[in-house]
């Protein structure tokens, strides 16, 4: 965010702190039920993060953009041009917030400002689709969980894409289903070169407001930028938040005047003994998985009887999933009465390296029940696929997909996939994920409650 426009930080932070006074006494809005048009929305922080949502949301149909806000007007500006429906511009949120005829809004803020500004939309009646991390501390936890709790008709979603993935739900299936067979580790990464570069300002506070994900007073660093979203790919394919939290990292390269770390090597491990191993380095992007056709960032898990290999690309590389079947898995205890499944162990396939296998989507499968042009094309599809001639790809990019279903789920009355658990817990992983690295110690979840208590 700029600060030249006459709004200071002191003053963006009294907005924020004064807003639920202002708001409070508006009333929630009826769930639209087959509404025929699209449903009106606010967008609160119009940074970088802001106005590439907003090019997203241009090209869905669902909703229609009535006012923007930021503290800077020139971001104003060129996101008003970007969603290119004449939105109305207010530098104080609460203006947007106190109109009658918008429904929701979406919040992309830095990290301070997220449950202040949630918490605000909310009490005005609004659904919410606010981007991760929901909360920065963990004495803001129980006001919103509870807050949400008191207002059952209004949405609350949160900004984790890969929820939305067709693949990554496909990859939770093959898990669930035991296809990889028992679940037992994950590793991630998210390695940048350099990653965020310092932008100078005039004075320091400027200089803090525009770099804002680089200061502790703000941000979360890379624990809550890019470990986030990877933390909660291991809680969703696990079916928990992790039991304990341990890592090593520090600042130890890039010396601009951030103060936040800049590596980052943990270990989460999880009731049922899982375990995820991530790294988040700002010194090199190269990515083992793939072959080496990706860089940046992906996710492989594992299990007795196979692994996934899966990333959610980006605006230009689609989602990517590689299964590898493990070439000589364990037997398999069979139940009395239980039909045998396959061949154990080595009897299936000879022992080696595995070629990895594209996961097909629904469309891609032989159904049975297609025309003879159908089938043959689809048959032809997975010949190509496991030529590596082609790649299965989703329909559409997750964020089109999150952002839809907001708008869809706020006219209906739906429930997110990213709900407020979802991101409550997420936050939490967050939060003790910099304790365990700051304090250099093990990190029990169990610690999460005396933060919730802590004094802000």
């Amino acid at each position: 965010m700029e600060q030249n426009n006459g709004v200071s930080r002191r003053g963006l932070v009294q907005m924020a702190g004064v807003a639920g006074a202002a708001v409070a006494g508006l009333s929630a809005p009826a769930i639209v039920k087959g509404a025929p048009d699209q449903l009106k929305y606010g967008f609160i922080g119009t940074g970088s993060r802001g106005e590439y949502l907003l090019k997203h949301l241009k090209s869905i149909d669902a909703g229609r953009c009535l006012a923007v806000s930021d503290i800077s007007q020139a971001h104003m500006d060129s996101s008003a041009a970007t969603i290119g429906s004449n939105p109305s511009k207010y530098r104080d949120y609460r203006e947007l917030l106190g109109r009658n005829d918008i429904d929701a809004v979406l919040v992309a803020v830095p990290l301070f400002l997220h449950f202040q500004v949630t918490k605000d939309a909310l009490l005005a009646g609004k659904h919410v689709f606010c981007e991760k991390s929901l909360v920065f501390k963990g004495q803001e936890m129980a006001e919103l969980r509870a807050l949400v709790a008191s207002r059952p008709k209004q949405v609350l979603q949160v900004g984790l894409q890969r929820r939305y993935s067709e693949f990554y739900q496909t990859v939770k299936s093959m898990v669930d289903r035991g296809i990889l067979g028992n679940v037992t580790n994950m590793s991630a990464q998210w390695h940048r070169n350099p990653g965020w570069k310092m932008k100078p300002q005039p004075n320091l506070a400027d200089q803090k407001m525009a770099n804002w994900r680089l200061y502790r007073e703000y941000s979360g660093g890379l624990a809550a930028e890019l470990a986030s979203h990877q933390v909660d790919v291991a809680e969703w394919m696990f079916g928990s938040p992790p039991e304990s939290i341990i890592g090593v990292g520090g600042h130890d390269y890039m010396f601009d005047g951030r103060d936040i770390n800049d590596n980052l090597q943990m270990v989460y491990k999880y009731p049922k003994k899982q375990k995820l191993v991530s790294t988040y380095l700002c010194t090199n992007t190269h990515l083992s998985m793939f072959g080496g056709t990706r860089t940046e960032f992906a996710e492989k898990i594992m299990g007795t009887e196979g692994s996934v290999e899966i990333t959610v690309g980006d605006d230009t590389q689609p989602v990517l999933a590689m299964w590898y079947r493990e070439p000589s898995p364990p037997p398999r205890v069979e139940k009395a009465g239980e039909k045998k499944a396959y061949a154990a162990g080595a009897t299936m396939v000879t022992a080696g390296a595995q070629k990895g296998v594209p996961i097909l989507l629904d469309r891609d499968k032989v159904q049975g029940n297609e025309g003879f042009a159908e089938k043959e094309m689809k048959f032809a599809r997975q010949w190509l696929y496991s030529k590596g001639v082609m790649i299965p790809e989703e329909s559409r990019n997750p964020v089109d997909t999150e952002l839809k279903s907001f708008l869809e789920d706020c006219k209906k009355g739906g429930k997110p996939r990213a709900n407020i658990e979802v991101g409550l817990n997420d936050s939490a992983t967050v939060i003790l994920t910099n304790k365990a690295v700051d304090e250099d110690r093990k990190v029990l979840w169990s610690e999460l409650e005396g933060l919730q208590k802590a004094k802000a």
